[in-house]
């Protein structure tokens, strides 16, 4: 059973800073793309940023230049620092890996997300 669990939501003000963390447990052989979703009241489920185990990443255009995604891939987690919050990053933040573990390959999973909430 893999699960993935995240932290680090929170309250901010705009402008201010928070830092996800995202860590992968259970029968892993490896982890291939990680990345960050976040869905907001009323609205789809969107990408946020994604990581290659090899490093390459991927931002959605509204985050580019505030927020960074990164991997530690000996401790099986990922990371999202956001700088520059704006009230419009109000969302539920989800972390996503490509895993594959012991009885069942490949597979997609996500974690049971995290509230950011910027205050104006």
């Amino acid at each position: 059973q893999v699960q993935l669990v995240e932290s680090g939501g929170g309250l901010v003000q705009a402008g201010g800073s928070l830092r996800l963390s995202c860590v992968a447990s259970g029968s892993i052989f490896s982890i291939n793309a990680m990345g960050w979703y976040r869905q907001a009241p009323g609205k789809q489920r969107e990408l946020v940023a994604s990581i290659t185990s090899g490093g390459r990443t991927n931002y959605a255009e509204s985050v580019k230049g505030r927020f960074t995604i990164s991997r530690d891939n000996a401790k099986k987690m990922a990371y999202l620092q956001m700088n520059s919050l704006e009230p419009e990053d109000t969302a539920v933040y989800y972390c996503n890996a490509e895993v594959l573990s012991i009885g069942r390959g490949w597979a997609n999973y996500w974690g049971q997300g995290t509230q950011v909430t910027v205050s104006s």
